[in-house]
């Protein structure tokens, strides 16, 4: 009877370990959720940094999908965000080539996967981008400050990347 006790007891906290390296879900937040629409608002200043929240960004939109969440995501650039989805590089130093290289393909592999993308026309104007050097898949729109108001109306999540 005692090795039954010994047994068990060693069964539970054999389980209870394997819990605890249980790979992490989001189920509670996306419980009843069938579609994640979220809008991210991308007002950044380093090439580095808006390359490596591409990354995640797009890491999240995996996400979504492996948890039975379909993605309805856009990416909304202003600020000097919008000269690092520009052709023209004449403003960046050589070193930032590389993550100028990994923004673009980033937003390309993005725009396979349906996520709409747009740049800010007063950012643009402000910052001498011209519309035809955006990336492909990136749409010019008069204001996202005022497309931001509209889709957090529609009930989209507005994540906010500085």
């Amino acid at each position: 009877m005692r090795m039954l006790a010994v047994i068990s007891l060693f069964l539970a906290l054999s389980f209870a370990s394997l819990a605890a390296y249980a790979e992490p879900t989001d189920a509670r937040a996306l419980e009843g959720v069938d579609q994640g629409r979220v809008v991210f608002d991308l007002n950044n200043n380093d090439p580095e940094l808006l390359a490596l929240y591409l990354t995640v960004i797009r890491e999240t939109h995996e996400d979504l999908t492996a948890q039975g969440v379909e993605p309805d995501m856009i990416l909304a650039f202003r600020g000097r965000a919008v000269t690092m989805v520009s052709t023209d590089r004449e403003r960046f130093e050589l070193t930032e080539f590389d993550h100028l290289d990994a923004i673009e393909e980033h937003v390309a592999a993005l725009k396979e996967k349906g996520v709409h993308m747009e740049s800010c026309a007063v950012a643009t104007r402000l910052f001498g981008v011209d519309h035809g050097e955006l990336l492909p898949g990136i749409e010019p729109v008069r204001n996202t400050f005022v497309s931001l108001t509209g889709y957090q109306a529609q009930g989209y999540a507005v994540i906010p990347i500085y």
